[in-house]
């Protein structure tokens, strides 16, 4: 009976793990290994271990972008920002309206984060512009 809560235990852990999407922090880099600033996610999940996911947009450093791509406009759900950077993020473009400054770490949802007192929203589905400085 021990073998088999062991084996039992072994495999939800070993599963949830191979359900994890969002990279750790001190691992982004692009596809020729170049160091990423901050990785942002189109999908997000209530489950931790299930965010991160879809397509994902890179932001190396010192990209200023006030203008996210028309594809990427209010479509970031999650996002890691690499160990040593921030990414400072505005929910219209060109640099207006609410902004927010995201540290090294991950976001699993960016619907657990408000914009602000006396603001409703959230940042899920809600970025226009961003810079990245590392």
């Amino acid at each position: 009976m021990k073998t088999l809560i062991a084996v039992l235990l072994c495999t939800a852990l070993c599963w949830d793990g191979l359900n994890a999407q969002c990279p750790e922090p001190a691992t982004l880099k692009d596809v020729n290994g170049a160091k990423v600033c901050a990785r942002m996610f189109e999908d997000s999940n209530i489950i931790y271990a299930e965010s991160c996911g879809g397509d994902s947009l890179d932001a190396f450093p010192d990209d200023d972008i006030p203008t996210i791509p028309w594809r990427w406009n209010n479509r970031v759900s999650s996002l890691v920002v690499n160990r040593g950077c921030s990414l400072t993020v505005w929910g219209r473009y060109r640099k207006q309206g609410t902004k927010r400054k995201f540290s090294a770490g991950i976001q699993h949802r960016l619907k657990d984060v408000g914009q602000g007192l006396g603001i409703l929203r959230d940042w899920d589905n809600d970025i226009s512009g961003y810079w990245c400085v590392c």
